[in-house]
């Protein structure tokens, strides 16, 4: 009886989801949820034909180095920063993405970091769960927060996630205004009531501003202090991409001087840890990298990354055609080497 091909999970996953891995491979899946060291990473991909990896395991030409075995590698995540796509092509091994299954999720979830930055919701929690509320002489003009209705939205990244925060501005009545690499279709502009701007005038004009746009080299601290000083000053920020896209400590210094309103943060410069002067403030509204942390997504992404590997490693009804590959080509070297 031929063994079946093996497969590592790095992080604790759904068991019926796991379930489907064990119809084909043979499954290691890591039952407790910690952060793989290099070192580790190496020895768990040398050993497998396949691995389901987090956006915390960093996965590059060191940690491929001498791999002989590993074929596919998908990311649980639609960002994959976390991965040097090159290395991994170099070294004949396909990678994949879950893009798509949630947009919806963390569009939802930026209008709720919105709604709760604008109002203060956060502070405001804080200062009843503190038991301050019994007995004050709370003023009328006390927790004054920011009106979102009516507003302009502004949208840094104008991909699906971008579209759909756009879309849900429709029902608070906003004006909304994108910066993006290129121009959206003329369609997909009206659907989304959207308006293309430069991004001096995005940061000028917007009430709201949401960044959704991804990790590159060059979006490194693409809101840094420079663009802060451009906002209005009672403006909210609103970041569900990634961290290192803003400059946290020029944000944290916005934040306590007054010239930024407000905050609401998913992601973070060197997550999990926070900057300290962002935990210290009380404008700011701050979540664990959660945005696509509904049930129906989670198990969407990871069956979309599961999907990846049984079709790629030749399984299923799609063998052979995995559905959100990220270095296709890999596939052609693959077939060219069996003939």
């Amino acid at each position: 009886m031929t063994a079946k091909p093996k497969v590592w999970v790095s992080r604790p996953l759904f068991p019926d989801v796991l379930a489907r891995l064990a119809e084909h491979f043979d499954v290691e899946a890591e039952a407790v949820e910690h952060r793989h060291a290099a070192d580790e990473l190496r020895k768990k991909l040398a050993g497998v034909d396949a691995a389901v990896v987090g956006l915390a395991d960093r996965v590059d030409g060191a940690v491929l180095e001498g791999n002989q075995r590993l074929k596919v590698l998908a990311n649980l995540g639609v960002g994959y920063n976390n991965l040097d796509l090159d290395a991994l092509t170099r070294a004949g091994i396909l990678a994949s993405n879950t893009p798509e299954v949630l947009t919806e999720s963390v569009a939802d979830f930026a209008w709720a970091l919105m709604l709760a930055a604008g109002r203060r919701v956060g502070a405001a929690e804080r200062w009843l769960r503190a038991g301050h509320w019994p007995g004050s002489n709370m003023r009328f003009d006390d927790w004054l927060g920011l009106d979102i209705h009516g507003r302009t939205l502004g949208i840094l990244g104008m991909g699906r996630i971008g579209q759909g925060i756009a879309r849900r501005a429709f029902g608070f009545d906003m004006r909304v205004l994108y910066h993006n690499r290129s121009r959206l279709p003329e369609a997909m502009e009206r659907e989304c009531h959207a308006t293309l701007v430069r991004k001096d005038e995005l940061l000028r004009q917007s009430d709201f501003l949401v960044l959704v746009l991804p990790f590159t080299p060059e979006n490194r601290h693409a809101i840094g202090a420079p663009e802060l000083a451009q906002m209005k000053r009672s403006a909210v920020l609103v970041n569900v991409a990634r961290g290192g896209i803003v400059d946290d400590a020029a944000l944290a210094a916005a934040l306590r001087e007054g010239r930024l309103a407000a905050a609401g943060l998913d992601v973070f410069e060197g997550e999990p840890s926070v900057h300290p002067d962002l935990l210290s403030l009380d404008n700011v509204v701050l979540s664990p990298h959660i945005a696509s942390a509904s049930e129906e997504t989670r198990r969407a992404m990871a069956n979309l990354a599961v999907d990846n590997v049984i079709a790629a490693m030749g399984f299923g009804e799609s063998a052979g055609k995995p559905p959100t590959p990220l270095n296709p080509a890999v596939m052609n070297r693959w077939a060219t080497s069996k003939a």
